[in-house]
């Protein structure tokens, strides 16, 4: 039994300190937020979401945490009546209950609930569980929704491929994040590069997400050009009455299209690609062709548009 308390005790104290540490980063996040608002009067909607997640991962841990020590609210007035014998039986029966309540409810229909939202992106913090490289000479592929009512969305992208590489499940933790812009020029945003050769190996395909921030508006500022592969930029979290103005072609000789959400538009390597919109938005973008450095781009000053 002494060992049984060790490991206890050690559990215990381990659900303490991450419980501590949760409401710490919580505490720090929700007095930035609120110093952002009405300070600054620029909010930032990553912090607000990633409260809300820390909040839900603290009940969890909380929840153990106080059941271990015995802290937890319970109703004993007719537990308390019984002897002891009995007072003992029912309790045990009440944390098998509890246990079989855990397993389905929380291990099982979590699983569950994980694989039908899966697909899912939050649109503050991009996470997405269902970013997939599939590599050449996959024989099937198969896309299903769960839900009928609330059918799934798929982004789905190719490019030619001269060699087999690896199928490779992408989360957004894994992705390549290049944070760009500025608040003062409305374009502040960060690039999530998934599918890229600085996070796996690729043939001629490269596909990621961008996400502007509230305030910013413009996107692949300063406008350039590709040689050597072409872009494919899908709009999404566009509200109903908001769009997308963009722009393409020389760029001495560009041209507009007006996006709204889910709206695609395909841009050869020698066409510049920006947008503006009418509020902050978020958009995937798609490569394909042998140039995928980053960098690799020739680049015009905004003002000489024409």
């Amino acid at each position: 039994m002494k060992v049984l308390d060790k490991i206890k005790f050690v559990i215990d104290k381990f659900m303490e300190v991450i419980n501590v540490i949760i409401l710490g980063i919580m505490t720090v996040l929700v007095v930035y937020q609120v110093f952002a608002r009405f300070v600054l009067n620029s909010p930032n909607a990553i912090s607000e979401a990633l409260s809300q997640y820390l909040f839900v991962w603290m009940i969890m841990f909380g929840s153990a945490y106080v059941f271990g020590v015995r802290e937890h609210l319970t109703i004993d007035l007719i537990r308390d009546k019984f002897n002891p014998t009995v007072e003992m039986i029912v309790e045990i029966a009440s944390n098998i209950c509890l246990a079989g309540f855990i397993l389905l409810v929380c291990v099982y229909g979590g699983w569950r609930y994980t694989q039908g939202q899966a697909v899912q992106v939050d649109p503050s913090l991009l996470v997405s569980k269902a970013v997939l490289y599939i590599t050449k000479g996959t024989k099937e592929v198969t896309f299903g929704s769960n839900d009928a009512s609330a059918p799934a969305r798929f982004y789905v992208v190719s490019a030619p491929a001269h060699k087999v590489c690896k199928t490779t499940f992408i989360s957004i933790a894994d992705a390549n994040k290049r944070p760009l812009g500025d608040v003062k020029t409305a374009n502040k945003r960060v690039i999530n590069q998934s599918i890229h050769p600085d996070v796996l190996e690729t043939c001629q395909l490269s596909m990621g997400l961008t996400k502007l921030e509230e305030g910013s508006v413009w996107n692949s500022v300063p406008p350039h050009t590709h040689e050597r592969r072409m872009e494919i930029y899908t709009y999404y979290n566009i509200p109903d009455d908001g769009i997308v103005l963009h722009l393409m072609g020389q760029p001495q000789e560009t041209r507009h299209l007006v996006m709204q959400n889910f709206d695609a538009v395909i841009s050869p390597s020698w066409s510049i690609h920006a947008g503006c919109g009418s509020s902050n938005y978020t958009f995937i973008w798609a490569m394909g062709g042998e140039n995928q450095a980053f960098d690799d781009m020739d680049t015009f000053n905004i003002n000489e548009m024409r």
